[in-house]
Order: C-alpha cells, then sequence, then structure tokens
C-alpha cells in the first residue's frame, strides 16, 4: 500500500530495449484494479506504444490522454525540455492520475531522471515510489546486456539528443545501482541453475535489500510493482551512478533554485521578451514562467520559456477588481545571480 503523503506516486522503469518493459507495463495496467494510471513513454523501437497497451485498465480509469510520448531523445537529457512540463501538466489536470509510470529509454542514465523530482515546481506534489528495472536474463546468461546490442547500438546513434556516451556495462551498472527491484524477465528461457548465477552476478551491482524476481513475459502484477514507498529522490546518495562512484559528477541535475521576480506593469511586449530572452541566456535559467502586464493590452500575458524558448499568449482578460501586475517566477541550478537576474527583469 502506498503511503497517503498527499503527493502521487511514480514509478520508474527502465532497462535496456528489448528488455520487456512494455510488456511489463501492459500487465501491471491489466491489474490496476481501478488505479487512475498515466504513463510517460520514452523507449523508442520497442513493441511500440498504442492503444492497445491500455488494454484491460477499464474506460472510467484511463484514456488516451493518460499516455504521454516523449520522442524527443534520452529522457535523461531533455530534462527541461520534456520531462518536467510534461508532469507538471498531468499533476496540474482536473483528473489527476491516482499513480504515474516512466518508461524510460534504455539509454537513460536513470539516476539524474530520478533526481528531477526535487525540482521546486513538481518535489511537493509527486514522489518516486519506486526505480524497476528490467533485465533480460537470457541475454546476461549469455555474457550480453540486451538480446540484440546492435539494436542498442543503433538506437544510440539515432538519438541526437543524447549527450552522453556511456558504454553498455556503466549503463546497466547504473539501472542497477538505482532499482529498487530487479525483473529477472525471460526467466522461463534459462534452466534455474543459470538463472540463480544470473541473480548471485547482478547483486555486486545492487544495494542491500534490493527485491529480485524472476518473471517470464513480464507477468507481475500491479500489486507487486507498486507501492513500494521508496521515496527513491531522497534517497540518492545511495543510488550513486558509476561517474559518482568514480568521481565525475555527469548529469546532476538535483541542486535547483527559484525565486519570484516582479517585473513593472505596462510593459512592451516585444521588449520584455527580448529582454528575458537576453536574461535567460546570460544567466543559464533553465525554465522562467509566470505573466506580465502589456501596455494597451486588455488581457494578462503568459509566459512560459524552457531554455531559450519562449512562448507567450494572453490567457484572460484582466478582472475589473483585479490590479494588473507581473510576476515570473526563475528556475536554475544553485548558483543563479538573484539580484542580476531580479535587475533585469524589473528594469
Amino acid at each position: 500500500m502506498t503511503l497517503d503523503t498527499g503527493r502521487i506516486p511514480a514509478t520508474v522503469i527502465t532497462g535496456f530495449l528489448g528488455a520487456g518493459k512494455t510488456t511489463v507495463i501492459r500487465n501491471l495496467l491489466e491489474t490496476a484494479n481501478g488505479r487512475r494510471v498515466a504513463l510517460i513513454i520514452n523507449e523508442f523501437g520497442d513493441v511500440g506504444v498504442d492503444s492497445e497497451l491500455l488494454k484491460g485498465c477499464g474506460d472510467e480509469t484511463c484514456s488516451d490522454d493518460d499516455i504521454v510520448e516523449l520522442a524527443n531523445g534520452c529522457i535523461c537529457c531533455t530534462v527541461a525540455d520534456d520531462f518536467i512540463p510534461t508532469m507538471t501538466q498531468l499533476l496540474e489536470r482536473a483528473d489527476r492520475p491516482d499513480h504515474i509510470v516512466i518508461e524510460t529509454s534504455g539509454l537513460a542514465l536513470p539516476q539524474p531522471l530520478v533526481k528531477a523530482f526535487n525540482w521546486p515546481e513538481i518535489r511537493n506534489r509527486v514522489t518516486v515510489d519506486g526505480v524497476i528495472t528490467v533485465v533480460d536474463s537470457a541475454a546476461v546468461s549469455e555474457g550480453r546486456f540486451a538480446h540484440d546490442e546492435d539494436a542498442v547500438e543503433a538506437q544510440r546513434a539515432a538519438d541526437e539528443a543524447l549527450d552522453h556516451e556511456s558504454p553498455l556495462e556503466e549503463l546497466f551498472e547504473d539501472q542497477l545501482a538505482c532499482a529498487d527491484m530487479i525483473l529477472l524477465n525471460k526467466a522461463d528461457l534459462i534452466a534455474s541453475d543459470r538463472l540463480e548465477i544470473v541473480e548471485r552476478h547482478l547483486r555486486r551491482d545492487v544495494r542491500e535489500g534490493v527485491s529480485f524476481i524472476a518473471v517470464r513475459n513480464g507477468s507481475v502484477g500491479a500489486n507487486v510493482l507498486l507501492g513500494l514507498n521508496a521515496s527513491a529522490e531522497v534517497d540518492m546518495d545511495a543510488r550513486k551512478s558509476h561517474h559518482e562512484q568514480h568521481g565525475h559528477e555527469d548529469h546532476d541535475h538535483d541542486d535547483f533554485e527559484s525565486f519570484v521576480t516582479t517585473p513593472k506593469t505596462s510593459l512592451d511586449r516585444d521588449a520584455f521578451l527580448t529582454t528575458a530572452s537576453k536574461t535567460i541566456t546570460d544567466h543559464g535559467i533553465l525554465r522562467l514562467k509566470g505573466f506580465v502586464d502589456i501596455a494597451g493590452a486588455d488581457a494578462r500575458l503568459v509566459v512560459q520559456a524552457v531554455g531559450p524558448r519562449i512562448d507567450s499568449y494572453f490567457d484572460r482578460p484582466w478582472n475589473a477588481d483585479e490590479a494588473r501586475s507581473s510576476s515570473l517566477v526563475v528556475i536554475g541550478e544553485k548558483g543563479l545571480d538573484e539580484a542580476a537576474i531580479r535587475s533585469a527583469l524589473e528594469a
């Protein structure tokens, strides 16, 4: 059972292409017992995600809107651009999900994704219930990381957003180190004594207390996978990646800060957006969002920026009894020059 913390639990499912993640998710949905499960899918070239994935989940608790496919590349490399905005949209829906399941690309480093749950926008509204790593037991028993390692390498070559070149053995190590549960999938394809050897081999790279479950065809129910209550995002010191264990800090996105700035009212739209764009670039701001008062406009201007890309639109008229104002949230990694940013945006 999931603890009632007021935050939506999320399960991260990782593993190489072909390990069986999508099949695991299909079985999870078929045994969800009325839970409204939202899916964020980042895998490419696997079984595929379509309406059949929701089969057995029930029309009353699942809909097409509950599946979000992130196709812009490795999820750990597009946290600010794709993952955080997607999570925010799910959390702000009127019909919020009961549980969120995230299927990562097999090339994703799980640690930075889990750390992203500490972003100011989502950290008080969602928690990582558990990290599940799906392993192709038959492949590992033969000394491989995946059934078709050439397909994994092709996936790597096709991902233009990928900004890390970790060898497959390091990626596999990271998937194991971050896990709360290891699913030894395709266990029926090897002899029981070989399966025991595979488990002993993998236990060298996992934390004490991590569960190992042997499964065939990804057949394991939601009652097993959900409700682990791991709060993994606050336990990252015990889940260090290969690079962190060897003195490197690549993909470290857990140290964030945010503050609110209040630009002047009656601003010129083009001039303000130009200033905002320059400020974002000059100070490495990750997100900028809020609304501003534009001179001569009867409605407030909503501003949403992800990195240097800024979207803006008028969302609603100012109310007659409402004081026209401007307010923006600035989010970035620790060390932002708050005074300089305020000076630029509030000038």
